[in-house]
């Protein structure tokens, strides 16, 4: 049987390949942990609609829903750290199968990779193969980090977005983008439309890691941060419309925002 040719997205869209990041934490419910169908749902029908605009998505989630590394830090824990950040790899790979199965229960082409070796669920992530996938029109999804210790989903995401030539990393949030203090404790919190990697840094505001920011920056990897928990912003994200934060070099700002 014949191999399905590569799917080319409009000429027209804004974004014509995205890293879609996505944290553990979006796969559960508000405050608890674990993962909620129902809150599945709702995310694998906005990544339907995205990717019915024909822009070729790839997503990075996290595995805080499930375990954070993090949270074996200290010498007092039994649990070595570098251990503890492979749990949370797998983690990541647990909430990508959840993933999976919610997009393909509603149609959708999915293939899952994984940094970590666990062949009998997940492809290794082989960076031709990925974009392979993608020109085919299949949602991948990137587990297990960058199958090292004490490297951030977040890093993992810039990384995998230099990889695979994406346009954009829309970094998905419960709040409406990035402000200048936490808008659930001040609510004189001032929301930005635009900053540049530099501000991230200088003004120490809680995007992604300090490593991912210096990645993006480094390469001029634009990220856009929004709310999903709004209905169609992923949508509108892939489009490039005005929503959320958006960051990057002063030069591309211009072209970057419709």
């Amino acid at each position: 049987m014949s191999e399905n040719p590569p799917v080319s997205p409009p000429s027209d869209l804004r974004y014509r390949r995205v890293i879609l990041k996505l944290s553990g934490e979006s796969l559960a419910e508000s405050g608890k942990r674990g993962i909620s169908g129902a809150e599945m749902s709702t995310i694998a029908r906005q990544i339907k609609q995205a990717h019915e605009t024909g822009c070729q998505i790839a997503i990075v989630n996290g595995g805080g829903n499930i375990l954070r590394g993090a949270q074996f830090s200290g010498a007092n824990h039994a649990v070595h750290e570098a251990t503890a950040h492979y749990m949370g790899m797998l983690a990541t790979v647990i909430n990508s199968l959840a993933l999976q199965d919610a997009l393909e229960h509603i149609g959708l082409p999915t293939r899952v990779m994984s940094a970590l070796p666990v062949d009998r669920v997940a492809e290794k992530f082989i960076r031709r193969r990925a974009i392979r996938h993608l020109e085919k029109g299949r949602i991948v999804i990137l587990s297990g980090g960058i199958g090292s210790p004490y490297v951030t989903t977040d890093t993992a995401a810039a990384q995998r977005a230099l990889e695979v030539d994406a346009d954009v990393i829309l970094k998905a949030t419960r709040v409406d983008g990035v402000y200048s203090d936490d808008p659930e404790t001040n609510p004189h919190a001032v929301l930005y439309d635009q900053l540049t990697y530099q501000d991230v840094m200088s003004k120490n505001l809680r995007v992604m890691d300090a490593t991912a920011i210096a990645l993006c920056s480094e390469h001029r990897k634009p990220i856009l941060v929004f709310n999903f928990k709004r209905d169609g912003n992923i949508v509108k994200a892939v489009r490039g419309e005005t929503v959320g934060t958006w960051i990057g070099d002063p030069a591309d700002a211009q072209t970057s925002r419709s």
